[in-house]
């Protein structure tokens, strides 16, 4: 349910509704001045979701390692969430000039995204057995998948009829954007009711006992994080694989920000094509989520992610080539299959190879890797498009991040990386 919640945000809000608006309305088709500089919507996109992985990148195994000592990830879990719910719900008062409002309300609620993921992921492990991680991640995204469409159905008919309900497009817009944030919010009080976390297993130490409890966990939380980073080298193919992750999300999330931005200003589509595109993109990666978990368990998950990628460099080149309407749907039906194979495989191929009692530890390095590879991602691809006038190259660049990360996963040893989680870290 939480997947069925905040997947709201990530199709409504960074993929569809708030790219064109910022685009068309927030920013203006003649761009932003910073410093002396003209930026165009499309650099500073990728420059607010670079900001907000950037601040996730720096913070994450620390308060990994705290949740996982304190029992805590269902709190911090939620702390993020709703942050993240409140700040997409206060977009609803952007409007055209307010640049730098939009910029902050979004890169907070981004913040509030990505890090409530860290938690919600680190649970993986500890409710699927190792044999049903692969279909229980995969059926996660599915509902997310479901989900998002819902809401964003609903959001689209109200921006399509915003005359029935005596609002200007404008208006329809901004209560879209505050609706997802509702739905994300809302939703997510079925995990926060039904979830459960064990208690602490452990007491803080002596030598931190004395001291005020944040920060007894602060120091505990540097502390452990430094003591999984010296025996780091004792998981080198986990290590491999967050590498070569690294590398390959790169591709995936870049495209995922950046899809909307780029058929609007580059193939100059109507918003109506990119919007019915991103809807059918999702019923489509429902399926492709649950079918590459079920291959998966045939083939391997290290081969079905390496055949996601396959198809993912085909995506790239494809979009390069691309100039009208029905090639850009096209092309959505082949991402939508990838897509939730991709992400799904990959967080469940990451959960079986690590310690279940410091999951999330491990997530937050996982999260490290993950905004890591979103942050230059995007701004490299805005950096490209500033540079050269043209989106074009940007989205061809991104098939050197699908090459390398399918090289490097292939020598990931699946059977070494399962016997390493056995090493008592604390």
């Amino acid at each position: 349910m939480y997947d069925w919640a905040n997947s709201a945000f990530t199709l409504t809000v960074i993929t569809a509704v708030l790219p064109l608006y910022f685009a068309d309305v927030i920013v203006g088709p003649g761009g932003f001045t910073i410093g002396g500089n003209v930026y165009s919507a499309t650099a500073l996109w990728g420059f607010m979701i670079s900001s907000a992985a950037l601040f996730v990148f720096l913070c994450a195994p620390i308060m990994g390692a705290i949740a996982d000592f304190s029992s805590s990830k269902k709190k911090f879990m939620m702390a993020f969430c709703y942050t993240g719910s409140l700040f997409t719900a206060l977009l609803f008062f952007c409007q055209t000039g307010d640049v730098w409002m939009t910029m902050g309300f979004f890169v907070i609620a981004q913040i509030g995204f990505v890090g409530g993921n860290i938690f919600y992921d680190a649970f993986l492990p500890q409710i699927a057995p190792p044999e049903k991680m692969d279909w229980v991640s995969g059926k996660g995204y599915a509902f997310g998948y479901i989900g998002s469409d819902i809401q964003f159905a609903m959001s689209l008919g109200l921006i399509l009829m915003h005359d029935t309900f005596g609002l200007t497009s404008g208006e329809a817009v901004r209560w879209a954007l505050a609706f997802s944030g509702l739905w994300w919010g809302g939703f997510s009080i079925f995990t926060w009711m039904y979830v459960h976390e064990a208690a602490a297993a452990e007491t803080i130490p002596s030598k931190y006992a004395s001291r005020p409890k944040i920060i007894a966990y602060i120091q505990i939380g540097f502390a452990r994080t430094a003591a999984t980073s010296k025996k780091i080298a004792q998981f080198k193919h986990l290590v491999l694989f967050l590498v070569g992750f690294m590398l390959y999300n790169e591709g995936i999330q870049t495209v995922i920000a950046m899809a909307t931005i780029y058929g609007k200003e580059e193939l100059q589509l109507p918003s109506d094509v990119l919007m019915i595109t991103l809807f059918v993109i999702q019923l489509v990666a429902m399926g492709g989520a649950l079918a590459f978990s079920k291959l998966a368990e045939k083939i391997g998950t290290k081969k079905a992610i390496i055949m996601t990628l396959a198809v993912w460099s085909g995506v790239v080149v494809y979009a390069y080539f691309m100039t009208t309407a029905l090639e850009y749907m096209i092309l959505g039906v082949v991402v939508g299959i990838v897509l939730g194979g991709s992400q799904s495989l990959s967080r469940s191929f990451y959960g079986a190879m690590i310690p279940a009692k410091a999951s999330a530890e491990f997530y937050g390095f996982y999260s490290v890797f993950t905004k890591f590879s979103a942050i230059w991602g995007p701004f490299v691809f805005a950096l490209i498009r500033q540079i050269s006038g043209t989106a074009r190259l940007s989205i061809l660049s991104l098939i050197v991040f699908f090459f390398a990360g399918m090289i490097i996963l292939y020598f990931v040893n699946e059977k070494k990386a399962l016997e390493a989680k056995q090493i008592e870290i604390f």
